[in-house]
């Protein structure tokens, strides 16, 4: 009797550590917030009556479940995680957790700070300067990235003009041109929101600049033959 009564003991402790190590004020305050997935994606953490959820994707509660005292297995990720702060900069992460013995810790995606954004919260938010700034930043990191894709800015600004958001839309194609200086098709973009938009001597402007790189672009030359009476 004497030692099932230890075992059950023994069990509440390990039950009430993982609920207060987990979920108590100092925890939730050092993992709640916004983390780097990607060049420009995050995860974010909140908690709702002391239980983790993420926001990641399009998913807005996803619910990890407990598999240690501070180890949350994601299903939607396939992974196991842990928030560890990293000694070196003394930020916290989120940390994948080794897979095999061999395998290294890694703080695979950092905590942003309460006021830094990512380039496209920029750009969702209009300041277009800084969003070009941190697209230029990611290109000059890594110029395959797939955030600042040439066909994706060109899809997204397209979308923007069908909607008649013609501020976006230029301001979008204009971060295209600044990223894909020597890209034809960027030029020409640009000059049919200018042209939708009714600035016809802007698009004219810039259709000439996407024929000096592609000779080719019928689009461009029927409209400047048509419009162009600056000779």
């Amino acid at each position: 009797m004497k030692i099932q009564q230890l075992f059950w003991c023994i069990l509440a402790i390990i039950i009430v550590g993982c609920t207060t190590s987990t979920n108590d004020p100092s925890f939730i305050k050092k993992t709640t917030g916004r983390y780097l997935f990607n060049s420009d994606e995050l995860i974010e953490v909140y908690f709702e009556n002391q239980k983790l959820f993420l926001k990641w994707r399009g998913a807005s509660s996803i619910e990890p479940l407990r598999v240690g005292e501070k180890t949350f297995f994601v299903k939607e990720m396939n992974e196991k995680i842990q928030f560890l702060t990293n000694p070196k900069d003394q930020i916290t992460y989120i940390s994948l957790v080794p897979k095999t013995k061999n395998d290294t810790l890694q703080y695979n995606y950092r905590k942003l700070a309460q006021d830094e954004k990512i380039p496209s919260e920029h750009l969702k938010e209009n300041n277009f300067e800084k969003a070009l700034e941190g697209y230029l930043k990611i290109k000059k990191i890594d110029s395959l990235d797939a955030s600042i894709k040439e066909n994706n800015f060109n899809r997204l600004g397209y979308q923007k003009l069908r909607n008649k958001d013609y501020t976006k839309a230029l301001a979008i194609f204009k971060i295209n041109m600044e990223l894909y200086p020597t890209s034809s098709n960027v030029y020409d973009s640009y000059a049919d929101a200018l042209k939708v938009s009714g600035d016809t001597l802007e698009a004219i402007k810039y259709y000439k600049k996407s024929l000096t790189l592609d000779s080719g672009n019928k689009g461009a030359k029927n409209f400047i033959k048509k419009y162009d009476t600056i000779k």
